[in-house]
């Protein structure tokens, strides 16, 4: 592995920071209060939209559609420069990450040309509609239905833990349009404005007590035929597509790590010494040490190949697995080093931090589901890179109407 840049990948680091401290403020050093999601929204809409009037935004995609055709490794040097500020980026993740790619590959020209600069500029915020309530961690067990209806489609059903649609305007959408063949074979792959008729969002109420994920219902709602990306039939193919990229996008998680950890047994006792003092304490910090130090080299093993131009193999899982579980452990341990001020919630009197702990706590399950479960990506690990036999599939090739359902 090289840890260094190249003499153009320290130009371009150079050019990246320059703008970023010219424009936005380092993270701890400004506190947004008791900012509104609306507000929140409109402060990531702007940031959006001045990263693209100065060439900022969407850096690896193509110049016409509002990028700058910049390479993978000037891409994750971006994310590590803008990663220091307090960037409001999260609304952007998915249409940018996800959506936006599967949009280029898989739509007509007219309808990248009218989509994609809006989705670069800011001007439209996106949503991916997959999971359902019955399918679990299987997409492919998906029951959202549509119905070909002369030059349009007709969609009824439900999907649900849909990040930000409630505030979105776009959405890309996977349903199921044969139900007589096997259940990766007659799935097939929209997008639609969040605004039509019959579309229908009710934010659920999660434990971290905000509301971002979402149930969608869908009661005849008219998608036009042009809005289909990739051929009918066709949709597991896209979602491949959108699957890879999202677990490129939600690789790295970030929240609560050791050097949180360091601090807090730093500052508090456990019998009677500074729990830094306890050996099981010591013992556990030095286990996800070794984890953050893997995860650390296996993104510059990322990185590297990247920079060689070479495609990386299945690190991004490898990391999703590991980093998830670390900081839902890490979080959890925090709590309970913390008694019964760790459960306290109080902004105004945090001084040992006990509510980042919390939230890296409760949000981590999220996680450990967004972008394929833990049992998902340890199949892929297994299958793939240790090439190990085949997880038994009893409902391989049957027909998706002759599969035995639960209830709805």
């Amino acid at each position: 592995m090289n840890f260094d840049d190249t003499p153009e990948e320290a130009s371009f680091r150079a050019e990246a920071q320059a703008f970023l401290s010219a424009n936005a403020e380092l993270k701890g050093t400004t506190e947004q209060g008791d900012e509104t999601e609306d507000e929140y929204i409109e402060r990531a809409r702007a940031w959006q939209k001045l990263k693209s009037e100065n060439g900022w935004a969407c850096l690896s995609w193509p110049v016409e559609y509002g990028g700058r055709g910049a390479s993978p490794m000037e891409l994750i040097i971006w994310g590590q420069e803008e990663g220091k500020y307090d960037a409001p980026v999260g609304p952007y993740v998915i249409g940018l990450g996800m959506c936006g790619p599967t949009v280029a590959a898989y739509a007509s020209d007219e309808h990248k040309n009218e989509r994609l600069p809006r989705l670069v500029s800011g001007e439209d915020i996106w949503c991916q509609l997959f999971s359902e309530p019955s399918a679990g961690s299987d997409l492919a067990n998906l029951r959202t239905r549509s119905e070909r209806d002369g030059d349009d489609w007709i969609i009824n059903g439900q999907k649900i833990w849909t990040s930000g649609a409630h505030y979105c305007d776009w959405g890309i959408l996977v349903t199921r349009s044969d139900p007589k063949v096997a259940k990766h074979k007659g799935l097939t792959f929209f997008f639609l404005d969040m605004k039509s008729p019959g579309v229908e969002i009710r934010p659920i109420k999660q434990i971290s007590g905000g509301s971002n994920f979402n149930e969608v219902y869908f009661t005849d709602v008219r998608i036009p035929d042009s809005q289909r990306l990739g051929e009918v039939g066709g949709g597991w193919g896209v979602c491949l597509t959108t699957l890879m990229n999202e677990r490129l996008a939600v690789g790295d998680t970030s929240g609560v790590d050791v050097p949180n950890l360091m601090e807090l047994v730093s500052r508090i006792e456990l019998d009677g010494e500074p729990a830094l003092h306890n050996n099981a304490v010591r013992e556990k910090i030095a286990n996800w040490y070794c984890q953050m130090s893997g995860l650390r080299n296996t993104r510059y093993r990322v990185m590297s190949a990247l920079s060689r131009g070479q495609t990386p193999g299945p690190e991004n899982s490898i990391s999703k697995v590991v980093g998830a579980g670390k900081m839902q452990g890490i979080g959890s341990f925090g709590i309970d080093l913390m008694d019964m001020g760790g459960i306290v919630v109080d902004s105004d009197n945090d001084d040992l931090n006990s509510q980042l702990f919390q939230g890296s706590f409760m949000g981590a399950p999220g996680l450990r589901i967004a972008g394929g479960t833990d049992e998902v990506l340890r199949n892929i690990i297994a299958e793939r890179v240790l090439g190990l036999p085949q997880d038994v599939r009893v409902d391989k090739g049957i027909p998706f109407n002759e599969i035995a359902q639960g209830p709805a």
